[in-house]
């Protein structure tokens, strides 16, 4: 079974770059295989890593939706959205990408969601590592079939909107169908310093500051140059910064 490091948080925290920055230090350290799993439609895990996505679970079960009885002759409909989930993996020599895209629409997916998870969550036991890159409601992760998070980072910014988002998926997470084994909080784009309203702040939440990632040029100008993040150099700060979180945080 593989160890399931997952992220939530507001959007534009910073979240899906600490997730890329995960993904980068398993792959240069002898963690691979890794399953990445962009699963905030929002987001852009693909861009970080620098892959181009054509299909994502989203596609595949809309246009199932729209078509139920276009299953191929000879292949029952388990099969073939099966052979369609392994097509749209985006397979590198560390790591794969698979992502969830687009929300439900109109009509009712309880079929074609209950094989899509329970073969996601098949597909994941072939990975040492799955880092999953959630939206706010963490959807995904609560429609696993087996529920269990190894570690799970609720990130903000240095901002106590941020910060406030990440107290309310907090509040949300007993309702989840989750087990969660070990939780942290992350402060991304952080001084040198934390002032003492945001560490109050964090006390209230009661999450324990798992890591602190200080602001860092490099990733603005790798965004702007639309270079993957993989690319960064290990003196980083954003890269020492995650190389110690998880050093502190996901022991195997």
């Amino acid at each position: 079974m593989s160890k399931i490091i997952a992220f939530a948080g507001k959007g534009g925290v910073g979240k899906t770059t600490v997730a890329a920055l995960v993904i980068r230090n398993l792959a240069r350290n002898g963690k691979a295989p890794v399953l990445a799993v962009d699963a905030d439609p929002n987001s852009n895990l693909g861009e970080t890593l620098g892959l181009e996505v054509n299909t994502t679970i989203g596609d595949i079960r809309e246009n199932y939706m729209r078509d139920p009885q276009g299953v191929p002759s000879g292949m029952d409909k388990v099969n073939y959205l099966e052979t369609l989930v392994e097509q749209a993996l985006i397979e590198k020599p560390a790591f794969d990408l698979l992502v969830m895209g687009r929300q439900e629409g109109q009509g009712c997916y309880c079929m074609v969601n209950n094989i899509l998870n329970k073969f996601t969550d098949k597909l994941s036991t072939s990975y040492k590592y799955m880092v999953v890159d959630n939206e706010a409601g963490m959807e995904h992760l609560s429609r696993r079939t087996s529920g269990q998070v190894d570690v799970l980072f609720l990130v903000t910014d240095y901002s106590l909107r941020g910060l406030r988002a990440v107290k309310r998926i907090h509040e949300m997470l007993p309702g989840l169908n989750l087990n969660v084994k070990s939780l942290g909080l992350v402060v991304t784009r952080a001084p040198q310093e934390l002032n003492e309203v945001f560490l109050r702040e964090v006390e209230e939440i009661g999450v324990p500051l798992a890591g602190i990632i200080p602001d860092d040029p490099a990733l603005l100008s790798f965004d702007m140059e639309k270079r993957s993040l993989l690319d960064l150099p290990d003196d980083s700060p954003s890269v020492t910064a995650v190389d110690a979180l998880l050093a502190a945080n996901c022991q195997s």
